[in-house]
């Protein structure tokens, strides 16, 4: 009886070990990488995002291990589409319809996406259709401090701190009324710069600004360093994208 009791002890403490591992296991994060998006921009995301070694990430697209379809989909977290170029209709050829159709099924399904700037377009009712809304560019809107397609750098209000980030001709959100709306931040004009919505079973988060963007963008675009983020903004946009 006292071996069976002690067989029984190691048994329970082996499984709560496995537990506590299988627990601790790291988000898995999926970034697209090919024609629909822009040079540099889906290795720019995937340095901001391990720089935290806190995420496992791979790259998805045509010439990847891994393709986008509604099978690969099912191995991750969290689906990032990065940035791009200005033209959304051949940004959304590219993408193709097959892996639209996979993405889709996969935030019905239950994942998470997360746009950043084309990636957020990308998302809008002309394309993915994952939000209601049609999206257009903050430049232009009243009281917007950008008039041009130029890199800048913007004044945001982000998840209830002031900070600054990169901006490239991103979109601004209308309000929504759909179930599970929220917005996550605010250019200075007012204008929501970063949102969450629910598609499916599954989550979409889509932001305005580039939160991935680090020091080698700035200097790119020269603009002065002091206008980077002083928060961690990549870190926090990623676990909202990821929190249920």
């Amino acid at each position: 009886m006292a071996e069976f009791l002690r067989t029984g002890t190691l048994l329970a403490a082996l499984l709560l070990i496995s537990g506590a591992a299988l627990s601790s296991t790291p988000p898995r994060i999926a970034i697209y990488r090919g024609d629909a998006g822009c040079d540099d921009c889906s290795e720019t995301v995937r340095r901001s995002i391990e720089a935290s070694g806190k995420y496992q990430v791979e790259y998805v697209g045509p010439d990847e291990p891994l393709d986008v379809t509604s099978e690969s989909l099912k191995r991750f977290d969290l689906y990032i589409q990065p940035g791009g170029g200005q033209n959304i209709p051949a940004a959304l050829r590219a993408l193709g319809g097959q892996r639209s159709n996979a993405i889709r099924e996969y935030v019905d399904q239950g994942g998470h996406y997360l746009g950043l700037c084309m990636g957020a377009y990308l998302a809008d009712a002309n394309n993915l259709a994952l939000i209601d809304e049609e999206l257009d560019s903050a430049v232009g809107r009243p009281g917007f401090p950008v008039h041009s397609i130029d890199d800048a750098a913007v004044a945001v209000e982000w998840l209830g701190h002031q900070d600054q980030m990169f901006f490239q001709d991103g979109p601004y959100f209308p309000a929504s009324p759909s179930t599970g709306f929220k917005a996550l931040g605010h250019y200075e004009n007012g204008d929501i710069s970063a949102a969450a919505y629910r598609y499916g079973s599954g989550k979409v988060v889509l932001t305005g600004p580039h939160p991935e963007a680090g020091l080698a963008w700035f200097e790119q675009a020269e603009i002065p360093v002091s206008r980077m983020p002083k928060s961690d903004v990549m870190g926090s946009v990623l676990a909202e994208a990821l929190a249920r």
